[in-house]
């Protein structure tokens, strides 16, 4: 918020003075801006490598360190294990109930039999009985067991998603850096300990950069957004460098400049933050002072 003042109070000095002045003097007066990214750590532990620095170029999606996944790498196969241990239950079932379906067909065998002496006066009901009470309790034995099926697919469905879990935890301990740009600041070293969110470096894409400046209510119907406008930054003490410029925002909402002062004799005047984007041919900084000069159409 101070540079946002410290613009505007600059902006409407300058402003006042192109009134009584020539034409060539600029229209408006700002500073240079980029988006900033921090990009912070998605891991717990030791940083075991960390390749950039201050000042270095990045591709965006450039691998550019990792933290110490051991306990990770642990952890996964602890639950592969699980996983096997419990997937080797399921098998133990299937030959239980296989087991359990052959006593059946063995004792179908033997029911028919008794039928057939019991038809004929060789065999008693009680045989006949007896059979039907072995069956039904192989039958329910059976059910059973394939009732825990269910429970052990839970356990290997839950296992395997507790394992991609730990594989997008191992995932999100390489460094990748999500945009293209000029590092601007680091954070951590090698060697350090980082924390879920705890930031690791500052990028920021230096190729366009925007201007902020401040124009007033009356210059406000004079300049749209698409406008090209004339940037200028200073070369020496007396003579600027100029630059192509395309008007990318316009504030919708009208500022009182400044906005810390209170009483209604200074809040009086009224300016519109407007964002120019240029091209950055290597010699605009973050922060770096630069004007415009609005071209007639």
């Amino acid at each position: 918020m101070e540079k946002h003042v410290i613009a505007v109070l600059t902006s409407l000095a300058f402003l006042g003075a192109s009134c009584t002045s020539n034409k060539d003097n600029p229209d408006a007066y700002g500073s240079f801006e980029a988006t900033e990214v921090t990009v912070s750590s998605l891991a717990n532990g030791r940083i075991m490598m960390f390749n950039l620095e201050e000042g270095a170029l990045l591709d965006s999606n450039q691998f550019v360190g990792y933290v110490d996944t051991t306990d990770l790498h642990l952890k996964k196969l602890q639950i592969m294990e699980l996983k096997n241990a419990t997937a080797s239950r399921r098998d133990d079932l299937s030959s239980q109930v296989a087991v359990q379906e052959q006593n059946r067909e063995n004792i179908m065998i033997e029911k028919k039999r008794v039928l057939k002496l019991l038809a004929d006066g060789a065999a008693t009901q009680k045989q006949l009985d007896d059979i039907n009470s072995s069956l039904s309790m192989i039958d329910k034995q059976i059910a059973s067991i394939k009732t825990q099926f269910r429970g052990i697919e839970d356990q290997v469905s839950s296992t395997g998603q507790q394992i991609a879990q730990v594989g997008e935890s191992i995932k999100n301990a390489r460094i990748v850096n999500p945009v293209k740009g000029t590092v601007l600041t680091k954070f951590a070293e090698n060697n350090e300990v980082t924390t879920f969110g705890k930031p690791l470096y500052k990028i920021a894409d230096l190729r366009e950069m925007q201007l902020r400046v401040y124009v007033s209510g009356a210059q406000l119907p004079h300049i749209k957004t698409g406008d090209k406008v004339e940037v200028r930054i200073d070369k020496d003490e007396k003579t600027n460098t100029t630059m192509e410029g395309i008007v990318s925002w316009i504030s919708q909402t009208a500022e009182f400049t400044p906005k810390t002062i209170q009483t209604k004799e200074e809040r009086v005047n009224l300016v519109y933050a407007v964002k120019v984007r240029v091209v950055n041919n290597g010699s605009l900084k973050i922060g770096m002072p630069g004007e415009i000069k609005l071209i007639s159409n």
